[in-house]
């Protein structure tokens, strides 16, 4: 028998991006050594604008965690409508000594999903593309101070907890860790509806904190 080898051949291309329409048969793009270029799935999701961030905290004015984590109770969330998918991909909390009276102790902050919808919205946010003058999302986020954002009840076989920083050290003593970043080797795949949260508490008084999350979205159809 013999055997048979594929070849086939690519365009070298180190200049400048080709331009081509939809729908088009185009070369694949080596470099002068002949080695394929690829582009990472993350970063082709945002060159297609299909990336969004939604943040809490503007400027010098961070928002207020709640006391406790309290079930139902969330300071971000979005929701993916009915045929789009949300994937959450980044997600950063900063908190800001000095502030309060007391910036609390025993910190915890989370991040959850659930397939159900906001049942109370706090202050929208519209999610921002990461790609500048790129298409809106379909997903709907809000922000609330103090767990001013209501969301399903926390069930152990309907809720996700895909992060969980619990009981850092108590702020204000110069040296703790006050940045806290996620970013999954897997992330969730939040097909709507669905939602995804965040929660930012403290015994005593409320962290004083800044956040962000970064998601992709896309058409249900194209991820099952």
């Amino acid at each position: 028998m013999t055997e048979e080898v594929c070849t086939g051949q690519g365009q070298v291309g180190q200049r400048s991006p080709r331009v081509e329409t939809e729908g088009v048969h185009a070369d694949i793009k080596l470099n002068r050594r002949g080695e394929l270029c690829i582009c990472d799935w993350y970063t082709q999701m945002a060159l297609e604008g299909r990336v969004f961030q939604v943040k809490a905290g503007t400027i010098t004015t961070p928002l207020i965690g709640d006391i406790l984590i309290t079930d139902t109770k969330a300071e971000m969330a979005c929701e993916a409508p009915l045929g789009m998918t949300m994937i959450p991909v980044y997600a950063h909390i900063a908190t800001r000594d000095g502030i309060s009276a007391s910036d609390g102790t025993l910190h915890e902050y989370a991040a959850k999903s659930v397939g159900l919808a906001v049942t109370t919205h706090g202050t929208a946010f519209i999610p921002l593309p990461l790609k500048m003058g790129g298409v809106a999302s379909h997903c709907v986020a809000s922000t609330g101070q103090t767990g001013g954002v209501v969301v399903a009840a926390e069930g152990p076989t309907t809720t996700r907890c895909h992060w969980h920083v619990a009981n850092p050290v108590a702020m204000g003593a110069g040296h703790e860790t006050t940045s806290f970043m996620w970013q999954p080797r897997v992330p969730p795949v939040c097909a709507g509806i669905a939602t995804f949260y965040i929660q930012v508490a403290a015994a005593t008084h409320g962290p004083d904190y800044y956040a962000s999350f970064d998601f992709i979205e896309l058409p249900t159809v194209n991820v099952k």
